[in-house]
C-alpha cells in the first residue's frame, strides 16, 4: 500500500483538478529486543532491563511488563510493572528481585501513539530456596548422558503446572511429556538448557541447569 495518493471530485459532468499528491509509506511493525542483566542473580539483587528498537530515533516511550503464566492458554499474559508505562528511558531497574521471573517490553511514539509488538520474553533466574514453587530433578545432578531418563517434578500448593526450558540457542519451549506435575525426559543433547516450573497462579520455581552430553 505504499505509494502516492491524490483525489479529485466530480459533479455531473464536471471534474475538479487533481489534488496535490501525498506519499504514504507502510513499513512492518517493529519488535524491540529486550535484554536483562544479570540473567542469574542472588535473591534481593537488582536487575536492569534494556529495550532496544531497530533503527532507533528520538520520540520513543517504553513500556515494561512482567510475564504471568496462563496455563489454560499455554501462554502468558503481561502485567505492567510499577511506573513502567511510557518511560522516556530505554532501561528499567528492578530492585530487590527475589524470584525467577519473565519480562517483556514494547515501545510507542506519535499522537495518537503507535505501538511496536511486544518483545520476546526474557527471564531472570533466581536461586531463591524460599519460593512457593520448587523444582526437583531426579537423578539429582547437573550432568546427564544421552538416553538417560530424567524426571523434573514441580512441588508446591498449586494444582496446575508447566515445566519450561530455555535452550542454549535462546528458544523457549514447554515440556512435551507432562504427567501431572512431573516432566519426563529421555535425554538427548538438545535437552541441554535451563529448566523451571510455572504454576497456574503465576509462581516460578528456582531454575536449574541441565547439561546432556
Amino acid at each position: 500500500d505504499s505509494g502516492g495518493y491524490s483525489c479529485r471530485g466530480r459533479r455531473d459532468y464536471l471534474l475538479t483538478e487533481w489534488s496535490d499528491t501525498i506519499t504514504l509509506t507502510v513499513s512492518y511493525k517493529p519488535r524491540p529486543v529486550l535484554t536483562v542483566s544479570p540473567s542469574w542473580l542472588s535473591p534481593g539483587a537488582s536487575v536492569t532491563l534494556n529495550c532496544q528498537v531497530e533503527h532507533p530515533s528520538a520520540g520513543w516511550s517504553f513500556y515494561w511488563y512482567k510475564a504471568v503464566p496462563d496455563l489454560s492458554e499455554k501462554s502468558s499474559s503481561y502485567e505492567l510493572l510499577p511506573d513502567g508505562s511510557g518511560t522516556a528511558q530505554d532501561s528499567y531497574i528492578i530492585h530487590g528481585q527475589t524470584h525467577t521471573a519473565g519480562y517483556v517490553c514494547r515501545a510507542g511514539r506519535g499522537d495518537p501513539e503507535y505501538h511496536t509488538d511486544h518483545s520476546q520474553p526474557k527471564f531472570v533466574w533466581s536461586a531463591d530456596v524460599h519460593s512457593a514453587a520448587s523444582l526437583t530433578v531426579s537423578p539429582d545432578r547437573v550432568q546427564h548422558f544421552t538416553s538417560d531418563s530424567v524426571s523434573l517434578t514441580c512441588e508446591g500448593n498449586f494444582t496446575e503446572w508447566r515445566v519450561r526450558k530455555f535452550s542454549e540457542d535462546g528458544r523457549l519451549s514447554d515440556c512435551r511429556r507432562m504427567t501431572g506435575s512431573t516432566c519426563n525426559i529421555n535425554t538427548s543433547e538438545s535437552d541441554t538448557g535451563v529448566y523451571w516450573c510455572e504454576s497456574g497462579s503465576g509462581e516460578f520455581s528456582s531454575a536449574v541447569n541441565i547439561t546432556v552430553q
